[in-house]
């Protein structure tokens, strides 16, 4: 078996090629520049390639050459910044077309397993009483989820070729080095900061990224994952203020919430134009991950609370630096 792991210079993808190069995979990493960026110490493994900038004109020729497995995590993400227009611009072109492009070369090329590092978001952004599943109707909402439901779709149309695709769909992914609002939420509360989310009480699924890379690995491998779609999460949802209290405990400091009304809070996110951040504060998006258990037998190798402990550990490194 040798692999290709696309976007292997990312949070995610950095992760997975040191556990496969650990197992002793063969790895072929695609990067966009010849010099990723990596670490202040670290050196640019033999095994990166660069391919440019990703769309439904990208050559993955010389990435693919003797590939017989593929994982693609290489994508745009969603941008709080990006206009409603540029998203749908850049998650057309980046993750549809460049998608699209690059599982019929790998077809081609004699690839006989894709996996596809889709979305919760390509399900909804809520889940209400009960968990998301994957015959849950998907209800995509922003751009980047609608472009990872429509990839998944074509993916779907590829079953039956010579090329097996399996689809996997993470929620929240946290761990060393996580940035965004995972990683504004440590500063928070590093920094003792009073939160008002004390009477919020939602359910939300998480999954940490040695989890993560553990079931990519089971879908690389396992027979039963061909053709399959598969929510992965650490098996334990947790409301946000359970949340910030065991990353407070992780860190050692109190955490600081008092209770406040949330139907205040909505309405004055939403009239500062930050409903969605509240949304992902307030809103249940648990997600039912026990067919990837049942299918594969794969079971998170950490739990959440040791996934929390690691992240903080190296937040706090990071911070003495």
């Amino acid at each position: 078996m040798k692999v290709l792991v696309t976007g292997a210079n990312g949070f995610i993808g950095r992760a997975l090629c040191a556990h496969l190069r650990a197992a002793g995979t063969a790895l072929r990493a695609a990067v966009r520049a010849v010099v990723p960026p990596l670490p202040a110490g670290e050196r640019v493994p033999a095994d990166y390639v660069a391919v440019g900038g990703i769309s439904g004109e990208t050559d993955w020729g010389a990435a693919l050459d003797g590939v017989t497995h593929l994982v693609h995590l290489a994508g745009w993400a969603h941008d709080g910044g990006a206009s409603r227009a540029e998203a749908e611009r850049l998650s057309r072109t980046i993750n549809v077309e460049g998608t699209a492009r690059l599982a019929r070369q790998a077809a081609a090329a004699g690839v006989r397993r894709f996996v596809f590092l889709s979305s919760v978001k390509a399900a909804g952004e809520r889940s209400g009483a009960l968990p998301l599943s994957e015959s849950s109707p998907p209800v995509p909402e922003d751009p980047y989820g609608a472009s990872k439901l429509a990839v998944e779709r074509m993916l779907g149309d590829l079953a039956g070729g010579g090329m097996e695709t399996v689809i996997l769909r993470p929620p929240l992914v946290y761990g060393p080095g996580v940035r965004a609002n995972f990683l504004r939420l440590l500063r928070l509360v590093d920094r003792g900061v009073p939160m008002p989310l004390g009477s919020v009480r939602n359910m939300r699924s998480l999954v940490y990224l040695g989890n993560l890379v553990s079931a990519i690995e089971a879908c690389l491998v396992s027979p039963a994952a061909a053709g399959e779609t598969f929510f992965v999460s650490d098996g334990e949802d947790v409301s946000t203020p359970d949340l910030i209290r065991r990353i407070a405990s992780a860190m050692g400091r109190p955490a600081r919430l008092f209770p406040f009304p949330v139907r205040l809070l909505r309405l004055g996110f939403r009239l500062a134009g930050r409903a969605a951040e509240f949304g992902r504060l307030a809103d249940s998006l648990a997600v039912d991950a026990t067919k990837i258990r049942a299918v594969l037998g794969w079971e998170p190798p950490f739990t959440l609370d040791q996934g929390l402990r690691d992240t903080v550990d190296r937040y706090h490194r990071a911070q003495k630096r």
